[in-house]
């Protein structure tokens, strides 16, 4: 089979499986399909980066490379307030994290985008587990992206396994960032921090 995740368009037949997941007390219950990343389950990485994320969140939050919508539902039933915008090139993705949302109560945008070439405006958080197996560099061109669309206060949270390449990407990000920390480490995964864009990055 040659589908991937990040397949534009999967052909593999449809196995749609529920997953349910609390966070920080909401409960949430999603659709997921074949041909769309973790099936059945919010996957560990997910999870270490929602729990990561700043106990208070607001304005426009970008889950980029959404999947079903593992991140952005999750922080939008949890911050009201926040206006959420979910991207994938992935439609079948894209389609189920449109549902997922409405099923759980969560008003949130949707955009079909090979990054974030057909996302509008600017954003306070872009949250992402990227798409590793894309290739570095498919990930490395959505950071440059990221910095060219983030608030003047904004910051993009990446999750990266330690064994998938976390301490480059570091490196990486040093270049096209002001700031770039590491905020959490757990089960061989990184959660990195990285605010102020730099002018020339894109």
């Amino acid at each position: 089979m040659s589908d991937h995740y990040f397949s534009a368009s999967p052909a593999s037949e449809h196995r749609y499986a529920e997953a349910e997941y609390v966070y920080r007390g909401e409960g949430l219950r999603f659709l997921t399909d074949a041909g769309v990343f973790s099936r059945g389950e919010v996957d560990f990485g997910t999870d270490v980066l929602l729990r990561a994320l700043p106990e208070e969140l607001s304005g426009r939050v970008l889950d980029l490379g959404c999947g079903w919508g593992a991140v952005g539902v999750s922080v939008g039933k949890k911050y009201p307030g926040c206006a959420v915008v979910m991207c994938d090139v992935n439609e079948r993705a894209l389609a189920l994290a449109a549902k997922n949302a409405a099923s759980n109560g969560v008003r949130s945008e949707t955009a079909l985008s090979d990054g974030l070439e057909n996302v509008d405006g600017l954003f306070d958080y872009i949250l992402t587990n990227p798409p590793i197996r894309a290739g570095k560099q498919v990930i490395y061109r959505l950071f440059a992206q990221s910095a060219g669309k983030l608030t003047e206060n904004g910051a993009l949270y990446i999750v990266i396994r330690k064994q998938q390449g976390a301490e480059s990407a570091v490196k990486y990000l040093k270049t096209i960032f002001q700031q770039v920390d590491t905020v959490d480490k757990s089960g061989g995964f990184w959660v990195i921090r990285c605010a102020g864009g730099k002018q020339d990055a894109v």
